[in-house]
């Protein structure tokens, strides 16, 4: 089974905190809408016969184009892959893009699965992070969705926001839990270079929220929804029984896809292939039936450091027998010190054959990942 992710390059406003490939000039849009056909054309036999599984429009703001260009890349896919009636077809939406007349229209093409980018239920929040939507919008939007008929939705929320007070975060979690979604996405805030964010903190105009406060949202997030009878199944993401992002989890389990657009990532089992971050480049060398893309082949010592990376922020971890069997990797003699350490300080568990991050532990995830990379061949 395989996966296809389109990128949508397009957003009405640039939000402060996002550093993703997107453009707000739109007038490149039906020329985009062309060459994504083209190269879903050019690349039939990526996944060899494999069905496909998943369909992920992302972006950038999928949702801001009209319902044509989606009905006419579904088509395509549908036409040229064997998809199976289980296919999960997600979209990635604004709540200020989903009026009741778009929501039927993307409905009525397929789409089982809506990921709505609310951020946050706070208007003042939303202004200054530089959303489109209001707190209202975003109700409305996933009471039309629901209406509709979705019933697989899943809603993104930001946490350690700069600035951000206690009681603003546990009024969001009170709110989504009102919702109660089948799903929630909440990524801790970062701030990148190349944003209005990064530009502002270099400046120091921004400070970002202080480890303690961040740590406290982030723990508040995870009692709160499990709680509730959420799944945390991934670091940032949380589902009700039977609604894990499928999508999602093929990247997790090093499972094949690829990527359809300017900027997107590919990944057939051995290398990998990134799309040109660049519109206009992207839509020539299509136009000239050429394949805008860099490819990298992943040696063995690649592909066990990704999998520890990927499997390491799941429910289920590292399992100690992939890495032995599948890349030759003996990890508890690689790095049983610091193993030890991490499981003697509360960061660890190993049940078994498998290494699986406290809640404690996933606040460290990232360096605790870089800490386990392997470097011998």
């Amino acid at each position: 089974m395989a996966g296809i992710y389109i990128h949508i390059p397009y957003c009405k406003q640039a939000c402060h905190y996002c550093d993703f490939h997107f453009s707000t000039m739109l007038k490149s849009v039906p020329e985009m809408g062309k060459a994504i056909l083209e190269e879903i054309r050019m690349r039939g036999d990526y996944l060899g016969k494999q069905s496909i599984s998943t369909i992920y429009f992302g972006g950038g703001t999928p949702s801001l184009l009209p319902a044509v260009y989606i009905s006419s890349i579904l088509s395509l896919i549908r036409r040229s892959f064997f998809l199976t009636e289980q296919t999960e077809i997600t979209l990635e939406a604004n709540p200020d893009d989903l009026s009741p007349e778009k929501l039927k229209m993307f409905f009525d093409l397929g789409i089982n699965r809506l990921s709505i980018g609310v951020q946050s239920f706070d208007n003042e929040v939303l202004k200054f992070i530089n959303r489109a939507h209001s707190r209202d919008q975003a109700l409305k939007c996933i009471e039309d969705a629901r209406k509709t008929g979705f019933r697989n939705i899943n809603v993104d929320l930001i946490h350690s926001i700069p600035g951000s007070r206690p009681d603003r975060w546990q009024r969001d979690l009170e709110i989504i839990l009102d919702i109660f979604p089948e799903h929630i996405s909440s990524y801790g805030l970062t701030i990148e270079p190349g944003t209005v964010f990064g530009k502002w903190h270099k400046e120091k105009r921004l400070i970002p929220l202080e480890e303690d406060l961040a740590a406290s949202e982030y723990e508040l997030l995870i009692n709160y929804l499990q709680r509730a009878g959420y799944d945390h199944y991934e670091i940032s993401n949380f589902a009700l029984p039977g609604h894990r992002s499928r999508h999602n989890m093929s990247y997790w389990l090093g499972e094949h896809y690829m990527g359809i657009g300017p900027g997107a990532h590919s990944y057939n089992g051995t290398s990998r292939q990134y799309n040109v971050t660049n519109n206009a480049r992207y839509i020539k060398s299509i136009h000239h039936k050429e394949l805008p893309a860099t490819r990298e082949t992943l040696s063995r010592l690649d592909q066990a450091n990704e999998y520890l990376l990927t499997s390491l922020r799941t429910s289920w971890g590292i399992d100690l027998k992939v890495l032995r069997e599948k890349f030759s990797f003996n990890l508890l003699d690689e790095q049983g010190t610091y193993l030890q350490r991490l499981i003697q300080g509360g960061l660890l568990l190993q049940q078994n054959e498998h290494l699986i991050l406290t809640d404690k532990g996933k606040l460290l995830a990232d360096q605790i990942t870089e800490d386990l990379f392997l470097t011998s061949p």
